[in-house]
């Protein structure tokens, strides 16, 4: 009995281990897939539908880079950050001096996607090591002041090799670049992978 329940463990072990290989990957390659889009920055403030909503495709910015991606592995951050602020108001930033949510803009906000992958468990250690930043992970810079920016890791390289590549936005559409350690990391999340 033991020696079965031990095989069992094992492949459950080796399937969540594989299924989370996958969706990195797939996270991975759905935000290089989006580089192929042209979209300009616009931070303007968006009344889309619910949930499911998006701006205009060839409108976005950095946070929008990250929701995409994730529709595309069928996670709707939308509607996750919007029900999770919803009933913990109160655990999210007050930068905006809201006293509500707000389906419409929550979710593209840095600093709400942080407190949210914070709250799900998702929050990784943040390093100067790039072999530390993995395909599917999610990294937030301060760029100075209280200017903060979003991207996902991909699974390509830079051209030394040393560190894998950024799909961003921040301010020239959605791109694929070397700028892992351009900024101050300021936070690093592996989010349901």
């Amino acid at each position: 009995m033991k020696k079965a329940f031990l095989i069992l463990f094992c492949f459950s072990c080796n399937l969540c281990l594989s299924q989370t290989i996958v969706e990195q990957l797939e996270l991975s390659d759905y935000a290089l897939d989006l580089t192929k889009q042209n979209v300009t920055y616009d931070p303007s403030y968006f009344a889309i539908d619910y949930p499911n909503g998006d701006v205009p495709s060839d409108k976005g910015v950095c946070t929008d880079v990250v929701i995409r991606a994730y529709r595309k592995i069928g996670i709707d951050l939308q509607k996750e950050v919007h029900e999770d602020m919803k009933a913990n108001f109160v655990a999210y930033p007050k930068i905006w001096g809201l006293t509500s949510t707000d389906k419409n803009i929550d979710h593209r906000r840095v600093p709400n996607l942080m407190t949210f992958f914070k709250r799900k468990g998702a929050e990784k250690p943040i390093s100067t090591k790039a072999t530390d930043y993995k395909p599917g992970a999610i990294v937030c810079w301060n760029l100075g002041g209280a200017i903060t920016h979003i991207g996902i890791v991909v699974d390509k390289k830079s051209k030394d090799g040393k560190r894998n590549l950024i799909v961003h936005n921040i301010g020239g559409g959605q791109v694929l670049e070397d700028c892992l350690f351009d900024f101050k990391i300021i936070g690093h999340f592996n989010y349901k992978i």
